[in-house]
Parts: structure tokens; sequence; C-alpha cells
């Protein structure tokens, strides 16, 4: 008998197998024609097979994390290692409510002493024509005030959350297999509440959620939280040894559970910002109270001010497939402690999902050292900043994974932008609208700003590669281009404050000996009525420089505002700014757009530095190549300097 392979999964390969071993075995003669009833039956068994095996290789397949492609069985698999993916995550913000509850103190005054804030539905509000429901999760105590006449209730800086709030009660039977599964989907985990009493007529004894168990005794109230089928989780208690045990015997606790939870929209819910009040309020007795007039939301109350409203921010989908495979690894790896970077990476992108690059820095690595502190820098989906409040919580929970001893500091992001100053010519004959050609260039550097070499800490723009980028757009077209390189950084000024500053490029400066190399949009500082700018004087070593402040008048005339504002240093592309007042600026937000020629035309981003390529903000200009039109034999107008000198101080300031 022929030596037959059997990991095929190619049906035609499984037919050949079949007729190789019949055609061994003198019994059958007609199975290598096509026609016959045997041929069909070969095909019958082959496709059977092909089947089976199939499967087979797809059973195989979900038995491994890294393979699996059902999320039931990557859930499974990385729960074997203790890792539970992350839920949906609730968007949310702070507001602040006022209700009137009675306009005539005189004659219709409010007996109460407490005024409450009924845990659940707070209030509506839209994003995008879609109207989302926000709650909050607890019962809120407010104050009472008067207020020209009026009995007004208070409720400053309350944490709302998008989505309902829900209960589900259940009583346990003391089976084994008794399972406590809640019925929805779509759950944010983090606002689970679980409590335990003996009656049922109470909510009784609040429960804590762990993921470690090593500080567990038997006596600890304690539930686990995994995810089951369909996205839908499971609550489990202690046994007696590791947490409480539920029932009736000495030592157990009660057998009524009653859980609350919201039940969110995730991502969908961000970006709320006005708000309609759909709440309730309660007197002392638990009397409902209806506000005379309908309550105003307001922002969060700071230093006695009430700030605009922020919108809401931080819902996130449920963890996906790919994300528990990587992610998954990494916290085993870490063992719930705070070590290396990796670990830092694996627990802040669980404790806060909506991080989208993560740079962890040791103290050691900083000039000057900062030993036992880690520097800790985060790139928010969808934005720039992390806000204070979500450094508060990121801090705090990750306190609960570091070592004793160590501190941890979240900075704001430092982004290095690149921009580009492309002179692009052109055949002409072969271009049938140089808007066109434009456009297609525009989108094609568009397309490698998004790719793995950018939007990450420690990335690298390759200037060779985006030459031939640009090149490749029309081979036919584009003949050739002179791309010049210029790096930015932007400087949140703190309006009418005293302050320092340092920006940090990462990249050694590209100097002129006459200066004028450092570049910045304008702003205004104290006691100087005019639009200023920064700029640069270099030292005699070439190396440092000194930073200034001048003003523009008449044509061009330079001014001396502050001679000494600062100080650089060329080779470390760092610039720092002495004390300064800085009073307004002319870009929003608070912004100077700060930008330097690098020496080289290669740009590498530092550990704590977010590289991105700024196609909005660059130039890219078509040029007809005047030797292939035939215009210039000599070529001796075919480079014009102020579109291609790699090194071209060009304007004074930066518009």
């Amino acid at each position: 008998m022929p030596f037959t392979k059997f990991t095929n999964l190619d049906f035609d390969q499984i037919k050949i197998s079949i007729k190789d071993y019949l055609r061994a075995n003198s019994t059958f003669t007609d199975f290598d024609f096509e026609g016959s009833n045997f041929s069909a039956l070969i095909d019958t068994l082959a496709y059977n097979t092909y089947i089976t095996a199939f499967n087979s290789n797809m059973i195989v397949n979900e038995s491994f994390l890294d393979s699996a492609t059902v999320r039931q069985n990557v859930v499974s698999l990385a729960g074997n290692i203790g890792y539970v993916p992350r839920s949906k995550n609730a968007s949310k913000t702070t507001v602040s409510l006022r209700a009137v509850l009675t306009s005539d103190i005189k004659n219709n005054p409010i007996d109460t002493a407490t005024v409450t804030l009924n845990g659940g539905i707070f209030s509506t509000g839209s994003s995008n024509d879609t109207s989302f429901v926000f709650s909050t999760i607890e019962d809120i105590q407010g104050k009472i005030e008067e207020d020209d006449g009026s009995q007004v209730a208070y409720f400053d800086n309350i944490s709302i959350y998008q989505g309902t709030f829900l209960k589900k009660n259940f009583i346990y039977d003391g089976s084994l297999d008794q399972k406590f599964i809640l019925d929805n989907a779509n759950i944010d985990t983090s606002t689970i509440s679980v409590y335990i009493s003996e009656s049922g007529t109470e909510k009784g004894l609040k429960y804590t959620l762990v993921e470690n168990i090593l500080d567990v005794t038997k006596e600890s109230g304690i539930y686990f939280i995994r995810e089951v089928q369909d996205e839908k989780y499971e609550i489990t208690f202690g046994d007696g040894i590791f947490g409480k045990k539920l029932g009736d015997a000495p030592g157990e606790d009660g057998r009524y559970i009653t859980v609350e939870y919201l039940v969110t929209d995730g991502k969908d819910g961000n970006g709320v910002k006005e708000f309609t009040y759909a709440g309730s309020l309660k007197d002392q007795n638990g009397a409902i109270m209806v506000p005379t007039t309908s309550p105003t939301i307001q922002g969060e109350k700071v230093d006695g001010v009430y700030n605009e409203i922020v919108k809401s921010q931080s819902g996130n989908d449920i963890e996906s497939i790919d994300s528990v495979r990587y992610f998954a690894p990494l916290r085993y790896s870490a063992q719930n402690r705070a070590v290396t970077p990796r670990d830092y990476e694996a627990i802040i992108k669980r404790i806060y999902p909506d991080a989208e690059s993560i740079s962890i820095v040791g103290g050691e690595e900083l000039d000057p050292p900062e030993f036992g502190n880690v520097i800790i820098s985060i790139k928010p989906k969808g934005g720039t900043f992390v806000s204070d409040f979500n450094k508060k919580q990121i801090l705090s929970k990750l306190r609960q994974y570091s070592v004793s001893g160590i501190n941890q500091r979240i900075i704001d992001l430092k982004i290095l932008y690149i921009e580009l100053d492309a002179s692009v010519y052109f055949n002409e004959s072969f271009v049938s609208t140089i808007s066109l050609l434009q456009s297609q260039v525009l989108n094609q550097l568009t397309e490698y700003s998004k790719s793995t070499n950018f939007n990450k800490f420690g990335g690298r723009f390759k200037y060779s590669k985006l030459q031939n980028i640009i090149d490749e757009t029309d081979r036919n077209a584009i003949t050739s281009n002179i791309t010049k390189i210029k790096i930015r950084r932007d400087l949140k000024a703190s309006i009418n404050q005293l302050a320092q500053y340092e920006l940090c490029f990462g990249n050694q400066f590209h100097i002129k000996a006459e200066g004028l190399n450092i570049k910045s949009t304008g702003f205004k500082v104290f006691g100087e009525s005019s639009t200023v700018h920064f700029t640069d004087f270099p030292n005699k070593n070439g190396k440092t420089g000194i930073l200034a402040i001048i003003k523009i008048v008449g044509n061009n005339k330079i001014v001396l505002v502050d001679s000494a504002a600062g100080r650089i240093d060329y080779e470390k592309g760092e610039i720092i700014v002495d004390t300064v007042n800085i009073v307004s600026t002319d870009k929003p937000d608070n912004i100077i757009e700060v930008e330097a020629v690098p020496e080289s035309n290669d740009v590498v981003g530092l550990k704590d530095l977010y590289l991105s390529l700024d196609v909005p903000k660059s130039r890219i200009n078509m040029l007809r190549d005047l030797i292939s039109s035939g215009d210039e034999i000599s070529g001796v107008k075919f480079i014009e300097d102020s579109f291609t000198s790699s090194y071209s101080n060009g304007s004074i300031i930066r518009n």
C-alpha cells in the first residue's frame, strides 16, 4: 500500500490521495473514471474528509490563545492565566446641579434638613443627532442654601456616566453548580456593586471585587468577575478558604444577593456636552421632591467658580480579541506588579483603556536623574492630553501594583511634529490638472503619516522613504522632488502667570552663525503691547545659544524685547525659556508653535516623544520641470533657492 498523506486540507488533494490508495487495490477498477458511480462516491468521501479535517484543524486552533478566533474561547484561555478582558467603559463627565425647591421662603418654605439625588437616571444628552442617557451610580447628598428668597439645592461635582443603572437580585440555594450571571451585555464592570444580606429586605454588606487572592482570607467579603458567553458576566464568591462563603451556616454570610451595574453604549457616548435634567430628588423621609423650575446643570466647581461643562469622554467598547491576545501574556508576566516598562504598559492599558500609546521612562534616564521616579506619558485615543481627573484616577489605581518607594508621575504628552516643505517637479505632458496631482501627493503623504513609523513613542522618520513615496505617486508625471524638513513643538503657555518652559526636540538643530534659526508663532508678554516671537543667537562655540524675544516693526526690522529670554543647546535639541509672563497667544488654546531645522533629514523620537507627521501644516509646491519641457536646456534655472534650499532661513518668524 502506498504512503498516504493524511494532513491535506485541499479537496482535490484528498481526492488524489483516495485514488492513489485504490490504485494499489485491484478490487476496484472504475474509480478513475469521472462519469462512474464509484467516482461520485469518491467525491463524497473526499468532501466528508475535507469537512472533518477542516473542523479538526479549527478545534486545534481554538485550543491556543494566539490562534483562537472565537471570542468565548479566547476569553476562556485568557482566564486560565488570570486575565479578565476589559468590559465596555461608560463615557463620563463631571457636572454640578442647581435645583430651586421653592421660590417663596416666606409663604411656602420647604421643611427638610437634607435633600438627596437618587442614584439612577440623571439626565439625557445628545451627540451626532443621537440621544443618550446619563446616570449616577449612587445616591448623592446635597446642600440647601437660601438664594434671593428661594431655597436652592446644590449638588457640586457629580460624576455622571453614560448608560442605564440596573439592579439584579439572586438567592443562593447552596448548590455547587449555581451560577450568578448578569442578564445584560454591554455592562461596565467598573460600576458593579455587590451587596449580601441575610433577610433580603435591605442591601446588606457591600462586597469588594478582587483580582489578586494573595491578601484574601476566609473572612474577606469578596467577589470575582469573569466574562462568559455572549459578552455577559458571571459573579462568583469565596469558598470559605479564599473569601467568605455564602449561606446560613455559622461564619458564613447571608444568601440574598443584590447586584447593581451600568449598561452603557461605550465610546458612542463620548462627546456629549449639553444635558437635560431627568433625575429625581427626595427629602429626609424619602418623599419625592419636585423643583419649581427646571434644574440647571453646570460644569465642575473649582475654587468657588463653575467651569464650562467638559464633553463626556473615556467611553470605550469591550476589549477586542486582538487586544486580549496581546495583553493577557503581558499581564501574566507582570504578576500584578509594576516593575518593568512592559508591566506598566499592560497595567495602564487595563486601568485606562482610552490609552492609544504609552511611554515609560525611569527617572535614572533623565538629565538630571530623578532616582525613585517613573515618568509616564500617555497618548489618549482621539486626543492629545489626559485630563487632570483621569491622571488622578490612573495614579490612584496604579499604586496597588507599584513597588514600595517608587513614585509615579504622569506628564503631558510631548509631540514632536515633522513638517514638510516639498518642491515637486512635474512633466506637464503627463499632467491633466496640477491641483489633481497635488491632491494625489497629499493623499499619499497622509497615508504614510498613518504608518507604523509614526503616531507612537520612539518613532522614526525616514527621509529617503518619504522622497520615494512622493516620486512614486505618479511615475510618469513626477520627475523629482526636493523636500525640506522642519521639526516643531507646541508650547502650551500658562496665561498671566510667571512660568518657565522646556522644549526638548530630541534631534540636533542645524544652525547658521548669524542666528534666527528658531522661529515661533506670535504671542504677547506682560509689559509689551506688540506681538512678539522667539528667536536665537548662537554662541561662539556653535553648540549653544541665547534664546531671545523679538518684535518685527516696519519693513522686517528686528527689535529686541528680551535679549536673554533663555538658552538653547543645539546639539541636544533643547530650548529652555526662563521665567516669563505670557498674557496671550496668536494660536488658540494658548499654544505657541516653535520650529527648528534638524541637522539630519532623518528624525527620531526619543522614548518620551510622540512622533507625528503633520501633513495639514506641510507645504507642497508644484513646479514645472523646465528641462523636461524643453524650456531650459542648460539647467541653470532648474533649482530655485527660495523653494529648495535645505537650510534656507526664509521668513524671520513662523506664520
